[in-house]
């Protein structure tokens, strides 16, 4: 009796998953058919003009539409892509509800170098050639400097290399001794340690009250 219904089972599923697949090869077939004949109509309205296109789908100008009128008809998928545009654009102006920026949108500050930076605020950086030309420069100028002369080495105090030739060789000193090891820690071995640590015995004490008693 399992085996019967196991069997119905299987051939319910293998039906049911077969008029899945024709059902999705229609609507593959039906998504190409609609997808051909809207890029038909693309073509064919890219060849007319914008009040050709609004003479014939029966719809107002839409530079010339108010506050109240109706844009939904704009909306149709008949309506060109330019032409929408064009009808969004007056619905945003006539309305100030929907012109009103409440700070919600996530792209409505301005990320521009203007918006952070400091008004008139140069660089040396220049788009394909970066900071070579400043650093040419730069460069330039310090060998004019020197070649006037206007720019003199700092004295430095003349005790200053001998003290630090001094703390040198006082470091060179202690580099060259060898290391000392801990003389208590050396001077006993471990078997002196050994028998200098004392040992301890484990002491038992009884009350003669408990020996009376056993």
């Amino acid at each position: 009796m399992s085996v019967v219904q196991t069997g119905g089972d299987f051939w319910s599923r293998r039906r049911a998953a077969v008029a899945a697949e024709a059902a999705a090869d229609r609507a593959a077939e039906d998504a190409t058919i609609a997808a051909e004949a809207q890029q038909a109509l693309e073509a064919e309205q890219a060849e007319k003009t914008d009040a050709e296109l609004l003479e014939e789908l029966g719809l107002k100008d839409p530079d010339l539409m108010v506050k109240g009128d109706d844009f939904s008809a704009f909306m149709r998928a008949a309506v060109p892509e330019r032409l929408r545009r064009r009808a969004l654009r007056v619905l945003w102006r006539s309305n100030p509800v929907l012109a009103n920026l409440d700070g919600l949108l996530d792209h409505d500050d301005d990320f521009t170098d203007a918006a952070t930076v400091t008004p008139r605020l140069k660089t040396a950086y220049q788009v394909g050639k970066g900071m070579f030309h400043h650093v040419q420069a730069l460069a330039a100028e310090a060998e004019r400097i020197a070649g006037e002369g206007g720019v003199e080495p700092a004295a430095f105090p003349a005790d200053d290399g001998a003290e630090e030739s001094g703390d040198a060789q006082a470091v060179m000193a202690l580099a060259d001794e060898p290391m000392r090891s801990d003389p208590v820690a050396t001077s006993q071995e471990p078997e002196d340690m050994a028998t200098a640590m004392p040992r301890r015995h484990m002491r038992f004490r009884f009350s003669q009250t408990e020996c009376g008693d056993a």
